[in-house]
């Protein structure tokens, strides 16, 4: 007898186990803040007219005076029932603010809601001159130009397709875990970025260390690059760090090197990166910071996904339909160091 697809599939979805079911979502407090930053002065530009709404009178607009810049936004959530021992904090990548934790393009939770669920506090913040940390003047402030990123520049250079020319073809890499149909969202979210304000951002995420830490950081892309900077530069405020497909490292420095003593490590790669020279490259990087860093006597664990038997991820693996299932094994090793987190 031949069954139609329909009733195979019915058959199939009847036939599976049951999903585990998620723990609650109890939140006993949330709010936000602003943090970091400096006072800065311009001067020397003209005052100009503006008709700031239709049908009002000009007002006179003089841009030169001092101006609030280079701080930080975070946003907050702690559980009802607290089982991470510190903070857990979620910091972005380049081009992108905290959203990339949240909702993901398709509509499910991210990790935000993923560790909150586990007992996290749970820290999401947009870095100096993204999102809600605001602007600042250019090139008065923010030196140099910003970047923006095109339709194509996400599709072919974080792996969702195999590289130039496939967003054109609209072609996504065999078995990707990104939900492309909602890939407009994901583009929506993406902002503008500079490549002159690294150590102002850098600044900032210690200034919020220093306000709610020890915490455990978990960092994407760019941040991985701060994160390992700021373990190195204040490595008391740091109880464990997890870097997601890091594209940059800390300092190579002996010294350096030596103050990620006792903070252990979690590192993740996805799929893909094989058939992408740039992407080979960051990857050999990170392969030779991070075995500087144990001969160093660094706690240093790299988790390759799909020798791990999880297959189809790209660069934004926090955002895919498996997300759950890759927060699951970061989850699982935070839950194996010592301190930082208390099973029921």
């Amino acid at each position: 007898m031949r069954l139609m697809p329909a009733l195979l599939l019915l058959l199939a979805a009847l036939a599976a186990p049951a999903p585990a079911e998620e723990p609650p979502l109890a939140i006993a407090g949330m709010g936000s803040f602003h943090i970091g930053g400096r006072e800065a002065q311009v001067s020397g530009r003209p005052a100009r007219e503006v008709v700031l709404v239709p049908g009002a009178r000009p007002m006179r607009i003089d841009p030169n005076g001092t101006y609030r810049v280079e701080g930080l936004y975070a946003q907050f959530h702690h559980p009802a029932r607290r089982q991470g021992q510190v903070p857990l904090l979620l910091w972005h990548g380049g081009g992108m603010t905290g959203v990339v934790w949240e909702t993901t393009p398709d509509g499910r939770e991210g990790w935000q809601h993923y560790f909150l669920r586990r007992g996290w506090s749970v820290y999401v913040s947009d870095a100096v001159e993204r999102g809600r940390a605001g602007w600042a003047m250019s090139p008065e402030i923010f030196a140099g130009e910003p970047i923006f990123l095109s339709m194509a520049d996400p599709w072919e250079r974080f792996r969702i397709g195999p590289g130039p020319g496939s967003f054109r073809a609209r072609v996504a890499n065999p078995g990707t875990q990104f939900p492309v149909e909602a890939y407009g969202q994901l583009m929506a979210q993406m902002v503008p970025r500079w490549t002159t304000t690294d150590a102002a951002q850098l600044a900032a995420y210690i200034a919020l260390l220093e306000r709610v830490g020890p915490a455990v950081v978990v960092a994407h892309a760019q941040g991985a690059m701060f994160a390992l900077r700021a373990a190195q530069a204040r490595p008391g405020l740091l109880r464990a760090l997890v870097l997601v497909e890091p594209s940059g490292f800390g300092d190579s420095a002996p010294a350096a090197l030596a103050a990620l003593r006792g903070i252990p490590i979690l590192a993740l790669y996805g799929d893909f990166i094989e058939q992408d020279p740039r992407w080979t490259a960051i990857r050999n990087r990170g392969t030779d910071f991070f075995a500087a860093a144990q001969n160093a006597g660094a706690s240093l664990e790299v988790l390759d996904l799909p020798d791990a038997g999880i297959s189809g991820n790209s660069h934004l693996m926090m955002m895919e339909r498996n997300n759950a299932a890759v927060a699951a094994r970061v989850q699982e090793w935070l839950s194996g160091q010592q301190g930082l987190w208390r099973a029921e």
